[in-house]
């Protein structure tokens, strides 16, 4: 009896597995369901790049502000011309040995590697953007710069509640205040003699 049980178990997944799989619908190239499906891979397409940009922009946020936060005296704030000092010889620095290897290791006669060239770009863009304005936190305001160490190196989110400052190397004795920040403390009016950007 048991053996009857089991050859009509095996009969019944052995068809299981014979049967043919359902076909997938086909549908007209101009009909308005293949348009939906098309509408729907684009979008997806989309929404998954916006993804990886956004990643990528808050990585590097990360790291920047990660680099200020390393930057931070013990105690007090920075002087502008200290802050300058670390956004020149640190940050605008920091890729300067790595691209020196890339060269080292480029034979006599061959052409840039793509890491050498992606490189060399980044650091001219981040030497534009020094030149031109450059946003960073305010390290020269005290109330900015306890909050600041209260921060926990991980969540971008966090320095929203920062108060910005615009610095330049064109004009290294200029400070523009781009964000007064959102936090409760900084409230207040801006600093006398500091330019306030509309922006």
């Amino acid at each position: 009896m048991g053996s009857a049980k089991t050859t009509k178990a095996a009969a019944a997944a052995s068809k299981k597995a014979t049967a043919t799989p359902k076909k997938e619908k086909v549908f007209h190239p101009n009909s308005r369901k293949a348009n939906q499906i098309a509408r729907k891979a684009l979008r997806k397409g989309k929404m998954g790049n916006l993804v990886v940009k956004r990643n990528t922009k808050q990585n590097s946020l990360l790291d920047f502000y990660t680099f200020l936060y390393e930057a931070l005296p013990e105690e007090g704030t920075l002087e502008l011309d200290e802050l300058h000092e670390v956004v020149r010889d640190g940050w605008l620095t920091r890729l300067d040995a790595e691209l020196e290897e890339e060269q080292a290791a480029r034979r006599k006669g061959r052409s840039k590697s793509t890491k050498e060239m992606k490189l060399e770009d980044l650091k001219l863009q981040e030497s534009e953007t020094y030149r031109t304005g450059m946003e960073v936190i305010d390290l020269t305001h005290a109330r900015n710069v306890e909050l600041f160490r209260k921060w926990d190196q991980k969540e971008v989110a966090y320095t929203g509640l920062l108060r910005f400052v615009r610095i330049s190397s064109a004009t290294p004795d200029t400070v523009i205040l781009t964000r007064q920040g959102n936090h409760p403390l900084l409230q207040e009016t801006p600093e006398s003699g500091m330019d306030v950007d509309a922006a």
